[in-house]
This record gives C-alpha cells, structure tokens and sequence, in this order.
C-alpha cells in the first residue's frame, strides 16, 4: 500500500537531535548517601561538595562545584556582617542572633523582641512570614500552648530585626528593607561577592523574603574560611567570634551547628534550606556541600564524612553522623555516606 501524499498545508516537524541534546547535559552529581532499610538500599542522595585545605586550596571536590548554587541561610554570616558594616554595633548574642537561624525556643523569641525593642521597632515591621518554631519539639511545646504562628518566631526574624535596626540606625526606608536595590541590599550583595572571591551569579528570593544571593560552593567555603581567617575587629571576625562564642543563638540546643561549635574548638558552622552545609576550622580548612534533592536527613552523615577527611577527630563528629531508620518503632537502617 502506497503513503499517502503530505499534505503541504500541515508543516513538515523533524525529528529531535538527540545527539545534540546529549551534548549539552550536565553530569549527574555523585551519590553522596544512600538510605539503607534492612540491609537494602532503598535511596539515594546525590550532591556536590568541595573541601578546602588550609592554604585555601581545593583539596576534594565532588560533582558541580564550581556551578552556583543558592547557599540559603549558609549566606546569613554575611549578611550580619553586611549589617555591621553599615554601622550597626551588635554584639555577643545580639549578633549571633542577627546571623541565625534559629530554633524558636524562648531565649530566641525574647531576644528578638528586645532587638526591636531597643531600637524603637516593633515585630509588626518584621517583613519574615509567620511561622511555628523550626524545632520540631519546640513546635510541639509552643502549639500545646495555644500559641499561632508568628514573625517573630520565624526561624530568621533575627536576621530581619537586625536589618530592620541598622535601617532605622541609617535613615534607610524600613518598609523596603527586602528590596534588592535598598542600600542595605547593595551592601549584603558587595560583602558576598568579597567574601566568597568571586561575582554573584543570581539573584533571588529567600524563603524569608530577603534577598538570596548564588554563588558556587567553592565560593562559599571560601567566604567561611575568609570570616574564621579575617583580622580581629573587622566585620567578619566579629561575626565569627560571635557566632562560635553564642552557638546556641546560631542555631539551637538541639541542633548541629551548635554542638559543632561548641565541641570543636574554633569551628564556625552553618546550615541552610534545601540541605547546604557549610563549616571552616580556624586554621582555614573549609568545606561546603549541596544535596541535590533537599534532603536534610542526608546531611548528618556527610557533614560527618566530610569533617573526618578534614580531619576532624572530635566525638561530636559520631554524634552529627548517626541517622538512623526506624520501622515499627525500631532501628531497621541508616543513612549511610557513599564517598
């Protein structure tokens, strides 16, 4: 049987180049964990993470990391020290605060009401969401009591109060504090871009509403190195110091970041959504990492992988890495690292 004519009315479409497709696809970031249940590995976890030596050379690199990625609140150093910078003077636990993310408990909703206190704000200038503690038991203790959700117990309404007090400090408008074009912005943008020794690639928008600046996770470890390594005084140190004086502002008392810097002397350490990690030692040894898919239970056991490459020794290391499975109210796995 013959084909039919082609109907000259209909456009001839051709077949895709399959060839060239393959050309421009990026490689498939490692597996950096598997989720193993009864022996099975029923998941994995793929990412990309740099580790930096003391002299700031590259000393491991796994998958992407030299493409940018939306470090999250891994950026929140600094911006505190973008804060700082534009004259505002925070100290101790004020801010360690202003570079958290915090857990929500009581000591963290009090201080951030005595920030906006102390500087004629009001938490209804707060411009973060209304959210329940990030503490999943803290959730639990503050929804018992009747409470809602609210910006001042949003895991980042330090960051925003502090904004909000060098604004008021500076004349800057308060009521467009977020907008990337705000001086402050600018300031944050120009401190990142310093810091992490390379441009911003993107600019987006935080799960709080800020400004969200990309850059590659080599760039990040270095900006932590850079903090850890900066001269006592400047913005950065101060930011440092603080944080690694006041953890539990940083982060909470139940909470990685906090054990990290407690138990290991020096150590500066910061989590961000979407499952970024990075740490720097205070000899200059850094490391930064991104799972691919978000998944934040992956990030205990390469934290923990990764600090013991750096050679980090101390128990808490054992500590970040457990993750176990449960089934039937019983441990039946773990996530396990795979490099």
């Amino acid at each position: 049987m013959s084909a039919a004519p082609a109907d000259p009315s209909i456009p001839e479409v051709s077949a895709p180049d399959v060839s060239a497709a393959r050309a421009v696809s990026t490689p498939v970031p490692p597996v950096l964990a598997e989720v193993v249940r009864s022996g099975f590995v029923e998941g994995r976890h793929r990412g990309s993470l740099v580790l930096l030596a003391a002299d700031g050379s590259v000393e491991l690199a796994l998958g992407e990391v030299t493409a940018p990625v939306f470090p999250r609140s891994s950026n929140k150093p600094m911006q505190a020290a973008g804060v700082l910078r534009a004259g505002l003077d925070l100290a101790g636990e004020r801010l360690a605060l202003a570079a958290a993310s915090h857990s929500g408990e009581i000591f963290h909703r009090d201080l951030v009401q005595k920030m906006l206190g102390e500087h004629g704000l009001t938490a209804a200038q707060l411009q973060c969401p209304p959210d329940l503690p990030l503490d999943p038991a803290e959730a639990e203790t503050y929804l018992a009591g009747g409470a809602v959700r609210d910006r001042v117990t949003m895991n980042c309404s330090g960051k925003h109060a502090a904004m909000l007090a060098v604004c008021a400090l500076r004349g800057w408008p308060t009521e467009s504090y977020l907008d990337p074009g705000h001086p402050l912005q600018q300031l944050i943008h120009s401190v990142v871009e310093e810091a992490a020794g390379e441009p911003v690639a993107a600019v987006g928008t935080d799960g709080c509403g800020a400004p969200l600046m990309a850059i590659t996770l080599t760039g990040l470890a270095r900006a932590f190195r850079s903090f850890v390594l900066a001269a006592p005084g400047s913005a950065e140190r101060r930011v440092a110091d603080a944080m690694r004086a006041h953890p539990e502002y940083v982060a909470g008392t139940r909470r990685p970041d906090t054990w990290l810097m407690r138990e290991v002397p020096g150590a500066l350490s910061k989590m961000g959504a979407e499952a970024v990690q990075a740490v720097a030692l205070p000899d200059g040894r850094a490391l930064a990492f991104k799972i691919d898919d978000g998944g934040g239970r992956a990030l205990g056991p390469v934290l923990a992988r990764a600090l013991g490459l750096l050679g980090v020794e101390a128990p808490v290391v054992s500590r970040i890495g457990r993750a176990p499975l449960v089934g039937g109210g019983r441990e039946v796995g773990e996530i396990r690292v795979a490099f």
